[in-house]
């Protein structure tokens, strides 16, 4: 799963936040933050699809179905 983590941060920080030098922790919030809104979960939920070939559906997108990187990648791996 650490394998996941590490490529959801690459693409999070350098495609959604455009900061390649931000580091994020797997269980820091980022939805519940405001780190990310809800422009950046269509294109995270993208993100997801191509790399994983996991689809995220439209109303898991939000804090009550994954708010950090762990709960992103426990998804993706249990749909792979």
């Amino acid at each position: 799963m650490e394998d996941i983590i590490d490529v959801l941060s690459e693409k999070i920080t350098k495609n959604l936040l455009k900061d390649s030098k931000l580091k994020l922790d797997p269980s820091e919030p980022l939805i519940s933050t405001g780190l990310l809104d809800s422009f950046n979960l269509v294109d995270l939920a993208l993100i997801v699809e191509e790399e994983f070939g996991v689809r995220i559906e439209d109303f898991e997108l939000n804090a009550d179905t994954f708010d950090t990187l762990e709960d992103l990648a426990q998804i993706i791996a249990e749909r792979q």
